[in-house]
């Protein structure tokens, strides 16, 4: 079942990726265009912004594409941990676009240029229009929270809508106010979204690669339902990591009572795995034991328990 569900998720993710970048794409071409003819810095911050868009978009797609590529020999995870590297790029990409708008603007306040304040409201109005649509159509159609690599091509939409929101209003306040530096302004305010967005994609990527904790696993929590499992005397040498956005492992040595049979210990795995799969771990890998052995940099070390005979316990 949990297979299916992503699956199920993973072809939606990548139909939404490829409508969303052929609108993102193309109406990044008419910002560059629209933003040059008019000298308009919020608009080629916006469309810069959107540059990054269409390329995390393309990234993800082909994240997605080689993920499908079945595991081998060399892989055996196969090719899932390029989407979790497409989001490093993607928030990667977004750093250094804001340092760049960043030292734009800050050319451009002190020397504005003269910029077509009503091309440019057009073109940002559409910007905006197109935004909404692209963001309406992820929300309602991938999975924005679960997957790293959506979330990451998410946050680029939700930052290129806001651009476009600024731009508005810094096309407004030239037309209304004659205020001539609120486009440098508005490119600021999209550098700062950029900026943030692009920090955080990073940030959760890098965790990931770190093999740190899934967000959505309480490690006390999992401790404890092992622990008050029936038959459990210890755990220890437990790690819990991702391979990729949705995808959680656990690996753990289970100390018992040495007089417990194979059928029973076949048993309590089974019961194990069905509990853990509830908590968002779907695959399991446990070691049954029962004697002293020493276990050396995790937590939940043990001395007292071992692993000297083990009966391995797989759920896929």
């Amino acid at each position: 079942m949990g297979h299916d569900h992503h699956d199920h998720a993973h072809g939606a993710n990548k139909k939404i990726l490829l409508i969303s970048f052929l609108i993102i794409t193309a109406f990044m071409i008419v910002e560059v265009i629209g933003g040059v003819l008019t000298k308009s810095l919020a608009l080629l911050a916006d469309a810069g912004h959107m540059l990054s868009d269409s390329i995390s978009l393309l990234i993800a797609l082909i994240a997605f594409t080689l993920g499908e590529r079945a595991a081998n020999y060399g892989k055996t995870y196969g090719y899932k941990r390029f989407e979790i590297l497409a989001a490093i790029i993607n928030g990667a990409t977004l750093l250094i676009i804001s340092l760049y708008i960043f030292y734009e603007a800050f050319q451009r306040l002190l020397d504005p240029p003269a910029v077509a304040s009503t091309g440019m409201l057009m073109v940002a109005s559409l910007g905006l229009v197109v935004n909404i649509i692209v963001a309406f159509i992820m929300m309602r159609g991938s999975d924005t929270e679960g997957n790293l690599n959506m979330r990451a091509a998410f946050l680029h939409v939700l930052g290129d809508l806001l651009g476009s929101v600024g731009a508005i209003i810094a096309a407004l306040l030239m037309i209304f106010f004659n205020w001539v530096w609120a486009d440098a302004i508005a490119s600021v305010l999209v550098a700062v979204l950029i900026l943030i967005s692009g920090w955080r994609v990073t940030k959760a990527s890098i965790h990931v690669l770190m093999e740190g904790t899934p967000a959505n696993i309480d490690v006390k929590e999992i401790i404890t339902l092992m622990k008050d499992t029936e038959g459990v005397k210890g755990i220890h040498d437990l790690h819990v990591w991702s391979v990729t956005s949705g995808q959680n492992v656990l690996s753990s040595h289970l100390v018992v009572d040495e007089s417990m049979t194979i059928g029973e210990s076949q048993s309590l795995l089974e019961t194990l795995e069905d509990k853990l799969k509830d908590k968002g771990i779907g695959h399991v890998t446990i070691q049954v034991e029962t004697y002293n052995h020493p276990h050396e940099n995790s937590i939940m070390c043990q001395g007292e328990y071992s692993m000297e005979t083990s009966h391995h316990g797989h759920s896929h």
